[in-house]
């Protein structure tokens, strides 16, 4: 127990540092991606996903009217998001992930843009305060253990009416593949395990952006579907996309018949009429700002010049 010297505000109460509940191997996540990234021409095979949605997060720093120094990027992997970047845009790209591999895998490759690379996990970001006027993170999100100590250290980090600009997959990510699998362990085994990884719902976005002290919040969602030959073709990708399951409760591995038991009804449940079978990878999208005096603001309550009953009665009397 301690004695407190005075009322701290609500701000400084959420940026306390906590040790947060750990739902995510960090250091497996990390490995599986060195792995990933390593297979070389096997790994940029799969990297269709990654870099649609990448472009997509690129269209919505393009459609902010600004042109930045320097841009921020958390969790970029192999770099997605740089090869929708040009110099109309930046001057340059610190890319930073939990992956040596993955950060030096295309490290010959030439971009429109200068491009900085950083070894540096999501959850401990390295960046002094307002030093930043814009970050950017593309399907990283999703594996990072504390979301709103992440982002409230962007915040720290981005200079006043900096932007955040992010995307991670949502909670109805592979529903199909999640349920074939619970549906098989039930049959098999008796019960059901951790086969798929956790995933935050749309409706939390919202929430997490403001409980991080960013405004002018905005969320939509996208729903991208991928044909598949078969369920274990899709389960191939996931791994050489680094995106394998890395629950820190996970099961080490999975039965040969449960496997197979799994891939039936995904077929049977999900299939297509040409025999492939769909994949939907649900993805969120979020941007929020730092909070700064130059940014618009809603009046003050009762300053309304115009009463919506008038407006509403004269507008039903021309009809």
């Amino acid at each position: 127990m301690y004695a407190s010297s005075g009322k701290e505000s609500a701000r400084e109460y959420l940026d306390k540092s906590t040790t947060p509940f750990e739902v995510f191997d960090r250091n497996a996540k990390r490995m599986q991606k060195d792995r990933a990234a390593a297979r070389g021409a096997d790994s940029r095979e799969v990297d269709y996903l990654k870099d649609e949605v990448a472009s997509r997060v690129a269209d919505r720093l393009l459609d902010i009217k600004r042109r930045y120094h320097t841009v921020v990027e958390l969790g970029s992997g192999c770099g997605h998001v740089v090869k929708a970047l040009d110099d109309d845009m930046m001057d340059k790209l610190i890319m930073c992930d939990i992956s040596p591999v993955a950060l030096s895998r295309d490290a010959d490759a030439t971009y429109d843009i200068e491009v900085e690379r950083r070894v540096m996990d999501e959850e401990a970001l390295e960046f002094e305060p307002e030093s930043l006027d814009a970050v950017v993170s593309s399907l990283a999100m999703h594996w990072v253990n504390d979301l709103p100590g992440m982002m409230i250290q962007v915040r720290k980090a981005l200079v006043p009416d900096g932007v955040f600009i992010g995307a991670m997959f949502g909670g109805d990510s592979l529903f199909e593949l999640r349920t074939s699998l619970q549906l098989a362990d039930v049959e098999r085994d008796g019960g059901i395990a951790a086969r798929v990884s956790p995933l935050t719902d749309t409706r939390d976005v919202g929430n997490l952006l403001s409980r991080a002290g960013l405004t002018l919040s905005t969320v939509d969602v996208d729903n991208i579907v991928v044909n598949y030959p078969s369920m274990l073709h899709l389960i191939s990708d996931i791994n050489a996309m680094g995106e394998g399951n890395a629950v820190v409760q996970r099961l080490p591995f999975i039965k040969r018949d449960t496997l197979l038991a799994a891939s039936a009804i995904y077929k049977e449940m999900h299939g297509n009429e040409d025999g492939s079978i769909p994949a939907t990878f649900q993805v969120i999208y979020m941007i929020g700002w730092k909070p700064d005096p130059s940014q618009p603001k809603p009046l003050p309550r009762g300053s309304g010049e115009t009463s919506l009953g008038e407006l509403f009665n004269s507008t039903s009397h021309k009809l």
